[in-house]
């Protein structure tokens, strides 16, 4: 069979079993990542020249030079009828691996994701700034940022310009313009894309992952001159994410980088999926910081020790921990108590709020 049929139909099956992820590793069988669980494919085997030749077939012409010499890749596949994938194919023992991930091309809406979109809306009305959506990879942080656009896509006037790598969700224009830049497709990489973005007159930017300095310090740059800054940073929490921002600097740039920081950031989201108590499926659990006075005023002074007692006790804001959003997904039968528990950063504290017990 050819490898490119051979593959649509796992890709095929998988879409069916509502599996997120797909790893193919040459010469064993299909797994299926489904609510988080990985899971074989009842097949034979798929030889590993069949894998090699699937990557060889479909990533873009340009790409298969980097290929050839770093022995990794990373693409989006379009498989007919099927639906689009973003595609890592890489090198591994002599042999060759591909993991795909699957993407809806619809935009999901809040209720779609049971986020509560208030304050997620407010925060997608903000003029300028950085929002940032942290997670661990497959948290669910572009599903989260491409509701947001999608409630600004249907609610506002924008012009919004995104750099990906490669492009994930796809949207129609509606009430705002879209320009989607996918890195090695329509740009050669990330550095001039972003460098070029703030000539390209956006309102909206979204920067696929803050990779490092010069990518954040564009990012910076763009708030301060007027322009909303979505991206992603693999971090489990706003502590941690913080820590990660500030590392982006050397030591002697840091009072520098805490005023810059506390007036650009408009906000962190930081989520977590857990198991669906029926019907399977997972549920966003959100810790967000709201970046009012009060939070500017602890980042410029350096204090963000206290950031967690803010999270913990929540305020008119709409900032909030992730025990405050996993005892409300347990209150609406959401997940279960176990896996709350097992989720939560503070699981003694959790039981104590289960039990009725706040800590103000």
């Amino acid at each position: 069979m050819d490898p490119v049929e051979l593959f649509n139909e796992v890709l095929k099956l998988a879409v069916e079993a509502e599996a997120s992820d797909i790893v193919v590793k040459s010469n064993k069988p299909a797994y299926f990542r489904i609510s988080g669980r990985l899971k074989p494919v009842d097949m034979d085997p798929i030889e590993g020249g069949m894998v090699r030749e699937f990557v060889k077939a479909t990533a873009p012409r340009n790409f298969l030079a980097a290929w050839e010499r770093d022995a990794q890749v990373d693409y989006a596949y379009a498989a007919p009828d099927i639906g689009r994938f973003r595609v890592n194919g890489f090198q591994q023992r002599g042999t060759t691996s591909v993991v795909f991930r699957y993407v809806k091309s619809r935009p999901p809406t809040f209720d779609q994701l049971n986020l509560d979109e208030d304050i997620l809306i407010r925060l997608a009305k903000a003029k300028d700034g950085i929002l940032l959506v942290c997670g661990a990879t497959g948290s669910g942080k572009s599903s989260t940022m491409a509701a947001m656009l999608n409630w600004i896509n249907q609610n506002l006037d924008r012009h919004i310009i995104t750099i990906e790598d490669p492009i994930e969700f796809t949207f129609t224009d509606d009430k705002s313009v879209f320009e989607q830049r996918e890195i090695g497709v329509d740009v050669t990489d990330f550095p001039l894309a972003v460098r070029a973005v703030l000539r390209q007159n956006p309102d909206i930017i979204l920067i696929g992952e803050l990779r490092d300095k010069e990518t954040f310090e564009t990012a910076i740059s763009a708030a301060e001159t007027g322009h909303l800054v979505f991206s992603t940073m693999h971090a489990a929490t706003t502590q941690q994410a913080l820590t990660r921002l500030f590392e982006f600097f050397p030591p002697e740039q840091m009072a520098q980088a805490r005023r810059q920081v506390a007036g650009a950031i408009r906000g962190f989201i930081c989520q977590k999926l857990m198991p669906a108590l029926e019907g399977g499926g997972r549920y966003a659990a959100l810790e967000i910081l709201v970046a009012d006075a009060t939070v500017r005023n602890l980042l410029l002074e350096g204090h963000f020790e206290k950031i967690q007692q803010l999270l913990d006790t929540g305020d008119e804001s709409g900032s909030r921990s992730f025990n405050r959003d996993i005892y409300r997904l347990i209150k609406a039968a959401k997940i279960s108590k176990a896996e709350g528990l097992r989720f939560s950063p503070n699981p003694a504290a959790l039981d104590m709020n289960l039990k009725g017990i706040f800590v103000t």
